[in-house]
């Protein structure tokens, strides 16, 4: 299973998800990443992903490749993350066939019905035990 973590800006969502979900991963399982630029690409490879890459380009290619994909809600809204995310990044992930498995933001001027009221950190951990679910079937 190839797991893709995607962020832009500081990298803090996609690298905090990268350090909880790396420990727990089944033998076999690829986690890598991909950044809006390379402050957040650098981050999530700290936080321990095998690999990763930067830019429009990268996230294109990746996004077609894997299995499932984390990151912040902002990465599939087309200028999302403060307009680091294109509209070719938001369809090109929005149009994988991959699981995606996405944070909520109250930053993004969207909101998802049924998350008030949760820290970012629940979101974050309800996130990695999705993707551990998934991937067991």
């Amino acid at each position: 299973m190839r797991v893709l973590v995607i962020d832009g800006q500081g990298g803090g969502i996609g690298s905090r998800l990268i350090s909880l979900l790396k420990p727990r991963l089944p033998q076999g399982w690829e986690l890598v990443c991909t950044g809006t630029n390379v402050l957040a690409t650098n981050a999530m490879l700290k936080a321990g992903a095998a690999r990763g890459a930067t830019g429009e380009n990268a996230i294109l290619y990746n996004a077609a490749r894997a299995d499932m994909i984390l990151g912040p809600i902002g990465v599939i809204l087309a200028n999302g993350i403060m307009g680091e995310v294109t509209p070719a990044v938001a369809t090109a992930i929005s149009g994988s066939e991959a699981l995606k498995i996405l944070i909520p933001s109250a930053t993004c001027g969207t909101r998802i019905a049924g998350t008030e009221g949760k820290r970012l950190e629940e979101h974050l951990q309800r996130a990695v035990e999705m993707a551990l679910e998934e991937g067991a079937r």
